[in-house]
């Protein structure tokens, strides 16, 4: 099969993913085979690709957001046919026996593995994985609008419910890429007032055609406090600026699964009882719910979209925030 393949670690731009032929996976006890029609491509496969998460596989086929069509089935499957269509998401399999699975709480668990990272990914025509932790796709969602919703939106979701925000309040959001897109329709689908700060002008006009009510530069302060805040770029030194711009009792969320080093900051900005809290990962209840409310919303998400051979060029207009809303690789009819 064709895929794109990361041998080890090295700069995005000396382009180090290797396009060609690799063996197909074959489906185990409890897995299906999908071959793959789209997958997104997210800021995290940037941090496996460039080694600020440390590698789990090596080499590796990255990409946690495929969307295509069960081809085949190992034994011991039943809850997908051969020709749904499906989902393939971060969250690859836990152990399900820890502590934090036992609490419901599987996004923690101690012994997980990832697609993309420690297991191979959608940068392929074919993945394998447990059927257990695959998401039928909604209808009205073709290919390449599904993907993003898979990592971007789910995670996106799970920050806007760690948030606590209520309808009627006032969030920010620092970075407006492929989660805060997805995440901002949502917000407006509750009644809550969104306020973008972003360092790219196409993404802080795309905030406002998606009803954000102010949009302005990373570091601005937005004309109201806010009551919540969600930074979605992996950028440690906004902390103190969304700090500074939350009411008193306000929550930060933070959405990255990396970030450069946060600065030090005055107690002031985290006094009268603010709260940091950040997001590990998702849970499939998390998924399944989000997935639903996409549906209900109905979410529309904005993608450019690139050729599988063209992984390289995506993931670079990724790095340099020349993506309004999300990017796609198109695999398969």
């Amino acid at each position: 099969m064709k895929a794109c393949l990361l041998r080890a670690p090295a700069a995005m731009e000396t382009n180090p993913l290797e396009y060609g032929e690799v063996a197909a996976p074959q489906p185990k006890s409890g897995e299906v085979l999908m071959r793959v029609r789209a997958c997104g491509v997210c800021r995290t496969d940037l941090h496996v690709i460039e080694g600020e998460l440390p590698p789990r596989k090596s080499p590796v086929i990255p990409g946690h957001q495929a969307v295509g069509i069960v081809e085949r089935q190992g034994e011991n499957t039943r809850r997908f046919r051969i020709g749904d269509r499906a989902g393939i998401a971060w969250l690859h399999r836990t152990d399900g026996t820890c502590e934090y699975c036992r609490a419901n709480a599987e996004n923690l668990c101690d012994h997980p593995t990832f697609t993309g990272y420690s297991v191979d990914g959608g940068y392929a025509e074919y993945i394998v994985a447990p059927e257990d932790f695959i998401y039928p796709i909604p209808a009205g969602f073709p290919d390449e609008q599904a993907a993003p919703l898979l990592c971007a939106g789910i995670i996106g979701f799970r920050s806007l419910r760690l948030s606590g925000i209520k309808a009627g309040g006032r969030l920010g959001f620092y970075g407006f890429g492929a989660a805060a897109h997805v995440a901002i329709q949502a917000a407006r689908h509750w009644n809550v007032e969104v306020f973008a700060s972003t360092r790219d002008v196409r993404h802080q006009k795309l905030a406002l055609e998606l009803g954000a009510a102010w949009a302005g530069g990373t570091y601005d302060e937005p004309p109201k406090k806010l009551d919540a805040a969600i930074v979605f770029a992996p950028a440690g030194e906004i902390v103190p600026a969304a700090l500074k711009a939350l009411k008193k009792g306000g929550a930060l969320i933070l959405g990255g699964i990396h970030m450069s080093p946060i600065p030090s900051f005055s107690y002031d900005l985290l006094y009268q009882e603010r709260m940091i809290r950040s997001v590990a990962n998702n849970t499939r209840q998390d998924g399944e719910d989000f997935l639903r409310v996409a549906a209900e919303i109905p979410i529309r998400t904005h993608v450019q979209i690139f050729p599988l051979a063209d992984a390289n060029r995506a993931l670079n207009a990724l790095k340099n925030d020349a993506i309004p809303g999300a990017a796609v690789l198109r695999i398969g009819a």
